[in-house]
């Protein structure tokens, strides 16, 4: 059994792909008879969190800003942040701290791990690329400790190769970097949607920022006309009213279905109804909502930059296509749909390669990389020369 502080930029009730990666991971850990807990970033109006497989810390991370005061504030807040963070350590006694996604969490963990001498991983998701706000091309005190934090740790996971090659332009990582890619729930029960979907449509499921391409996906649908077929978006953001706009602009308002954020059955139905599924990211780096498609058997159309390539066959359990051209998804779309044979055969493929991507199969590296980082600093005599 291994104590582990899973230190995570953000948690319940929060929604995401790392809220999600967590929760599961955190849960396969403990079936497994591991201690585990959930350290979080702790922010304003945030709910405590009930019920999960692990109990939950929501932990100070002031960080300085370059506004009137800001390094004062910092300064002022910083000895009861760092004497919250050792409350926790004393309390929990971690032998492992994992960062689970750089964030303001990143820099406080690692130094916790080199005053207590214990090890640590990063975790990262492609954050260096994927931050809504592109934290780590504004942010110079971000990039500096993340250097820090890639030569002091013991063991480094990413999602993607795509994503652990963005790491080096932060510097040289001490530990080699081992894919740790996600999972799925499998037995995910699919749950009633509170409003009738179209007969035949294509759905996509996602955040409404820029970066996730929904706009590619209404340009593509446009660019098809065909009258028998709708588009439904899950999710919901700030790029919901220039989506809806955009569909105005198009002609094809009436025919796009916009049914904000949903439970994770509702979105399983969904897509166990969609005769094709959209994931049309600028960049992904890994893109967990292929394998939700995948979960459900029906043909995932995804883009081929960042991640998916690393997993996706093109032709044989999916279609890629360049997410900068609609016209190159509008003809993925169109041979789906002129094909009936090629719509099955990719979506049976798809629910094939979806029973690898388990979740156990994800904690099984974990367990691997948490020895491995163990073994690297026993005692924590390297990083304390670092």
């Amino acid at each position: 059994m291994t104590r582990v502080a899973m230190i995570a930029s953000s948690y319940l009730p929060h929604l995401g792909g790392v809220e999600e990666h967590v929760l599961h991971v955190a849960d396969a850990l403990v079936r497994r008879g591991h201690d585990v807990v959930v350290w979080t970033v702790e922010q304003n109006g945030t709910a405590p969190v009930t019920g999960g497989p692990a109990p939950v810390r929501h932990l100070p991370c002031p960080m300085p800003n370059m506004s009137p005061g800001g390094a004062a504030r910092w300064a002022a807040a910083y000895p009861d942040a760092r004497r919250a963070w050792q409350r926790a350590f004393e309390a929990d006694r971690p032998e492992v701290l994992d960062i689970q996604c750089y964030g303001p969490n990143g820099p406080y963990a690692t130094a916790l791990a080199r005053r207590t001498g214990t090890p640590l991983v990063y975790s990262n998701h492609g954050e260096t690329f994927m931050d809504a706000h592109g934290s780590f091309d504004t942010s110079l005190l971000l990039r500096r400790t993340l250097a820090r934090t890639l030569k002091a740790a013991d063991a480094v996971t990413s999602c993607s190769a795509f994503a652990a090659a963005d790491l080096g332009r932060f510097g040289p990582t001490t530990a080699p970097v081992t894919i740790v890619g996600n999972g799925i729930d499998l037995e995910q029960t699919p749950a009633p949607v509170d409003e009738p979907l179209p007969a035949h449509y294509v759905a996509g499921v996602g955040r409404l920022v820029a970066n996730k391409g929904f706009d590619t996906l209404l340009d593509a649908y446009a660019a098809l006309g065909r009258d028998d077929l709708d588009v439904v978006i899950v999710g919901d953001g700030p790029y919901r009213a220039e989506l809806a706009s955009r569909a105005t602009a198009l002609g094809i308002a009436d025919r796009v279905w916009f049914l904000g954020a949903r439970s994770r059955g509702e979105v399983r139905t969904v897509l166990d109804g969609a005769t094709a599924h959209v994931v049309p990211s600028h960049v992904e780096a890994f893109g967990i909502v292929i394998l939700e498609g995948w979960r459900s058997g029906v043909p995932v159309v995804c883009t081929r930059a960042g991640g998916p390539p690393e997993f996706v066959t093109d032709d044989e359990d999916g279609l890629l296509f360049d997410p900068r051209s609609p016209d190159d998804l509008a003809q993925c779309l169109r041979r789906l749909l002129d094909d009936d044979g090629l719509r099955d055969r990719i979506g049976e493929a798809g629910r094939r390669r979806a029973a690898s991507f388990t979740w156990d199969a994800v904690a099984d590296r974990y367990e691997e990389t948490f020895a491995v980082a163990g073994d690297a600093a026993p005692d924590g005599a390297r990083r304390r020369r670092a």
